[in-house]
Formats: C-alpha cells, sequence, structure tokens
C-alpha cells in the first residue's frame, strides 16, 4: 500500500461517512414530519415525546440503512474518484504508466469492506430490534390490540386467538387444539378467555398459562398430554418452546427482520407460511454482497470511461444506472414472489444480467 492507496481510503472513508449521515438524517428527517401527530399521541409533554422520537429512531436508523447500503457505497465511490479526476490526481499517474484500474483497486476494496458492513447490519443489528421495528409509532409500549395469527407446532398443535396485547404478552380468546395423533387418544380442545406467555428460565418451561378455560371434554389430569398441565380448575399451562408471543402476533412481512439462518430454519418447517417471499429473501441475502460489488463496478466503470466527460453528467449517469439496477432486482423479486420464476433464478438473475455488463464497463475504463 502506497501514500496513493492511503489517500484513496481516506477519501473513501469521509465520503462514506459523509453519504451515510446526510442520506440518514435526510431519511429521518422527512419521515418524522410526515408522522410527527403519531408521535405525539397520548403524550403529554415534549419531555416524553423527544423521548419516543429518539428510542423510535435509533432503532430503525438501522433498517433505513440497510435499505440503502448499496447506493450508500456507490456514492461514496463516485464522490472519491470525481474528487481525485477534479484535482488532476488522475492524469499523472496515467502519464506515469500506472493503470486506472490500479489507481481504482482501494476504492473497490474499500467498497467490499463496507458491504461486509451491511451483511453484519443485516446478520445481527436487524434481528436483534426485530420485534421493535414491527411496532406502531403511535403504539411504543404495545397497549393497542393487535392481531393474532393461528399456528401450528410441530406436534401439529394449532395455536388460534382474537386479538392480543404486547404489553404483557397477553392473547384473548386463546384456543389450543391438539389432535389425536399427539395426545394418542381423543381430540382436546382448549378455548380460554385470556392466556399469558410466560418465558422458561433455567428448568422452568416456557409456555402459555391458560385462565378461564372451558374444554368441549373431559380431562382426567393423571392422563394428560406431556406439554399440558392443570393447574386449577379451569386453570392450565401449555408447554411449548416453539410457538411464543412473537410467533403469534408477528406480522405477514416479519421474516424481512430475520437473520439468513433463521430464514433457513424456518424454510425447513414443514408449516412454514409464504414460502415463495422466504425463499426468495433467503437466496437474494446470498446475492446481495455480488450485486453491491458490481453496482460499485459499474458505476466506476460509468465514470471512467470518458474521462473528459463532465463530472456532473458521470454523476447524471451514474444515478440512472442505479435506478435500473434497483428495478430490475424489485422486477425479479416481485416475479419470485408470486411464483413466475423459481426463488433461486429470481435472486441469480441480476447476477446473470448485471455481470457480464459491469466486466465490460470495468474493461472499457480509460487506462
Amino acid at each position: 500500500m502506497n501514500l496513493l492507496d492511503r489517500q484513496l481510503i481516506v477519501s473513501y472513508v469521509k465520503s462514506y461517512l459523509g453519504c451515510v449521515v446526510s442520506l440518514l438524517g435526510l431519511y429521518v428527517v422527512v419521515d418524522l414530519f410526515m408522522n410527527i401527530d403519531d408521535f405525539a399521541q397520548g403524550k403529554d409533554g415534549l419531555v416524553p415525546v423527544l423521548v419516543h422520537i429518539g428510542t423510535f429512531y435509533g432503532m430503525n436508523v438501522w433498517q433505513y440503512f440497510d435499505r440503502m447500503c448499496e447506493a450508500m457505497i456507490l456514492l461514496a465511490a463516485m464522490f472519491t474518484v470525481a474528487q481525485t479526476q477534479r484535482n488532476n490526481e488522475l492524469l499523472p499517474l496515467l502519464s506515469a504508466g500506472v493503470s486506472t484500474h490500479r489507481v481504482i483497486r482501494p476504492v473497490i476494496v474499500c467498497g467490499a469492506l463496507f458491504l461486509g458492513v451491511s451483511v453484519l447490519n443485516q446478520e445481527f443489528v436487524i434481528p436483534y430490534f426485530g420485534s421493535a421495528l414491527l411496532r406502531n409509532r403511535d403504539d411504543p409500549e404495545g397497549e393497542k390490540d393487535t392481531a393474532v395469527n393461528g399456528v401450528f407446532d410441530s406436534n401439529g398443535i394449532n395455536y388460534h386467538g382474537e386479538k392480543a396485547q404486547r404489553k404483557g404478552f397477553v392473547v384473548y380468546d386463546f384456543s389450543c387444539l391438539m389432535p389425536e395423533t399427539y395426545t394418542e387418544g381423543s381430540l382436546i380442545n382448549l378455548h380460554a378467555k385470556e392466556a399469558s406467555y410466560v418465558p422458561g428460565e433455567g428448568d422452568k418451561k416456557s409456555g402459555w398459562l391458560l385462565t378461564g378455560v372451558h374444554t368441549h371434554n373431559d380431562l382426567d389430569p393423571k392422563h394428560l398430554p406431556p406439554n399440558l398441565e392443570m393447574l386449577d380448575v379451569g386453570s392450565f399451562f401449555v408447554k411449548t418452546d416453539e410457538i411464543d408471543f412473537e410467533v403469534m402476533t408477528r406480522r405477514r412481512e416479519w421474516f424481512r427482520f430475520a437473520s439468513t439462518s433463521r430464514l433457513r430454519e424456518e424454510l425447513s418447517r414443514p408449516d412454514s407460511t409464504r414460502l415463495a417471499s422466504m425463499a426468495v429473501l433467503f437466496h437474494m441475502r446470498l446475492t446481495r454482497p455480488i450485486l453491491g460489488l458490481l453496482l460499485v463496478v459499474m458505476g466506476l466503470g460509468v465514470i471512467l470511461q470518458n474521462p473528459n466527460r463532465k463530472v456532473f453528467i458521470s454523476a447524471g449517469l451514474c444515478l440512472v444506472l442505479c435506478a435500473v439496477f434497483f428495478a430490475a432486482c424489485f422486477l425479479f423479486k416481485h416475479l419470485g414472489d408470486n411464483e413466475y420464476l423459481t426463488p433461486a433464478l429470481a435472486a441469480w438473475m441480476p447476477v446473470l444480467l448485471f455481470g457480464p455488463l459491469a466486466v465490460a464497463l470495468f474493461d472499457a475504463i480509460h487506462t
């Protein structure tokens, strides 16, 4: 690594940080002004509103970063190369016999490293805040009623409810249907007025505490299924490690905030729902770093293909390229979600489409 490499790396990091701060700040400001009434609803005083705003965007800013990471990496590369051209630092290097490909190598390496940062954010940070990212702006404490999904566990037991409140992890009109294949006898149908999810601690099993239970058949406390415990008249405890409160109340798009390993586990479940969308997202997680690097290479190719072109024109062409790139990715994702294409093909088609173009643009760079 020589002095020029270090200079380009420092310039790229500065440009990248500037893009991150400016774009995320703009995103937050626009979103805040559009939804300011939701933040102020039910709050008395300025301090609680500011705390709510800070908490909400402190978690959601990682989601915004994930949405714009490829664009920010491309913009940082574009600004770095444009600044090098504007300062007339590229022409003397070319005159000395240094190829343009060698000059911009640090920029490509930096882009790849920051793509790694976006992958870490996608796999660890966003899943950590996943449940919080699904909450509404006007209900930070989870006091409003939310919809409940009907779900099956691996034993074929069906769990269902009418409504739920995140505060206290409570589900109302809770139903638990245990099939004969699991109970080795008669079908068991429990209907509770209220069910609270109790997380497991140590030797204590996690599960649902049912109160106000009505059963459709007489149960013998001595011959209950292994996951069912009778506590009192009208009170039962259903042990389960799979079906927690988040599983029963999560939205249809919950898997967008899950890690890739969690997606793989969910796809392996026989009762998993929305398999097409989930499978497409899983494969797109694998191709995303490749596509991000292709976007950087194509952007550099557009800028350096004609060194006599004005910087503003090159920047405009990069933005057009970026728009076409994301539109194509969205189109193939849509085709995969609706099962017009297989999930693997929908995820890899942008690579097959833009890969040769990236090689051609990179090879056409003026050296």
